[in-house]
């Protein structure tokens, strides 16, 4: 529902131009001469002025009410076209357009650092900055109730329940990569410190099967990507070395099918895979199966009676709402393991996921826009429900894990590391008295 004062301004109608012709926010920015973070602010308050959950839904909106009007571009053009209108150049604006080239003279003369791959991709995908996202707006909700903060503002983190509580391991906080791991008690509200893993990393996940968390790969310190698997013993509070992953990865998803552990795409260091290993502890083995449809990083994973399901991602360019069935039982049978599921209404990069009962709750997302609201998939209907989000905004590479009936939502980064910890009664139970007669 739109606001009460749905009025658009000036500027932010030539932003919606610009937005409804394909520009991006760089590109947004570089025309109108103002910031990325801006035109994100800007955004957001067009999204909640139209009542719009994204892009596409406020151009639409937009064009209905007339507040727009799109000129389509020439069909073989196969580019970006500017809106055909005269911008005006404040005296300001000259300023800051002779100083960016200045910068830009200075920058070619005497560039900075070297041409290592590793430092590019290390200020990309595989690590934040500060101030470069919409800022999350924490807001009050029925079933969500804010719990104790965690101790270490991370995100990039693994998260995972065990039979006490909440494990959060590892990540990156404030751009440096911890081997942190602490775990919160619900029953206390609180949080308590246990023994660091012994390679720090970020961009990771875990599983835990019979009191034994598997952490396998990760980003370190040095910008490298990792094939190690570590695994703490939660009863002895120890951590031993496991056989290493066939190959490096990090940024990827995990998911546990029969006692066996999933590792499905990532990053590898040069590129995203489709790649799918899996770790057998019986026989302290990996192997590897089918590829994914796509090669993607930062999907959210969750398993459903005896399947796992693979949701959104990103492949270093775009977020992808897609949603991948895979059947491990169907390995080796001649009949392909993946199938396709209707996707989520908006397209999540970094979320996580986790499963209640027999539904996935997917929580976060948002690489380079503005979310809403949170999903839920029904597999037995293959559909997808939305609900409420304790945070709005960009709120990505957070953890979540299932305890009894509720979900814990741990960490992330929104313009920040974040230490927030959030409940969400996902199922309530009813109990209804039975009189004796």
């Amino acid at each position: 529902m739109a606001s009460s004062n749905d009025t658009l301004s000036e500027r932010e109608i030539e932003i919606l131009e610009l937005v409804a012709q394909g520009a991006t926010n760089q590109q947004i920015a570089r025309e109108l001469f103002i910031s990325v973070n801006t035109v994100k602010v800007h955004l957001r308050n067009i999204f909640g002025k139209l009542g719009a959950e994204s892009r596409t839904e406020a151009t639409t909106t937009a064009i209905q009410r007339g507040l727009i009007r799109v000129e389509a571009p020439p069909a073989d053009s196969g580019r970006f076209v500017w809106p055909a209108r005269r911008v005006r150049v404040t005296s300001l604006e000259r300023i800051y357009l002779l100083v960016a080239a200045v910068l830009v003279l200075a920058l070619v003369a005497f560039p900075i650092g070297g041409g290592d791959a590793r430092s590019n991709t290390a200020t990309g995908a595989l690590l934040d900055s500060s101030g470069s996202a919409l800022l999350s707006s924490q807001r009050a909700s029925s079933r969500w109730i804010t719990r104790a903060p965690l101790p270490s503002p991370r995100g990039r983190l693994a998260v995972v329940a065990v039979a006490d509580g909440i494990l959060a391991i590892g990540g990156v906080s404030n751009g440096q990569v911890v081997g942190t791991v602490e775990q919160y008690w619900p029953a206390d509200d609180q949080w308590l410190p246990l023994a660091a893993k012994p390679t720090p990393v970020g961009n990771i996940g875990a599983i835990n099967l019979e009191g034994l968390v598997y952490v396998p790969g990760g980003y370190d310190a040095d910008g490298r990507v990792l094939d190690v698997l570590e695994v703490y013993d939660v009863g002895a509070g120890t951590w031993a070395q496991g056989p290493s992953l066939p190959a490096p990865r990090c940024a990827y998803a995990i998911a546990a099918v029969n006692g066996q552990v999933y590792l499905f795409g990532g990053w590898d260091g040069k590129r995203y895979t489709g790649s799918v290993f899996r770790y057998d502890p019986a026989f302290a083995r990996w192997e590897e199966l089918s590829p994914m449809p796509v090669s993607l990083g930062f999907q959210a994973a969750a398993a459903v009676d005896g399947k796992v399901y693979l949701i959104g991602g990103y492949d270093g360019a775009r977020e992808y709402a897609s949603c991948y069935q895979y059947d491990p039982s169907l390995e080796g049978s001649g009949v392909s393991p993946w199938s396709e599921r209707t996707p989520m209404s908006v397209a999540r990069g970094g979320a996580a996921a986790a499963t209640v009962g027999a539904s996935i709750y997917v929580i976060g997302g948002g690489w380079d826009g503005f979310l809403a609201y949170n999903e839920r998939y029904e597999p037995r209907s293959d559909t997808w429900v939305r609900f409420e989000s304790p945070l709005t905004g960009q709120w990505r590479n957070l953890g979540v894990a299932p305890f009894g009936t509720r979900l814990y939502a741990i960490g992330g980064w929104s313009g920040e590391d974040l230490n927030f910890t959030g409940e969400y009664q996902a199922i309530f139970r009813i109990v209804v008295p039975h009189t004796v007669r």
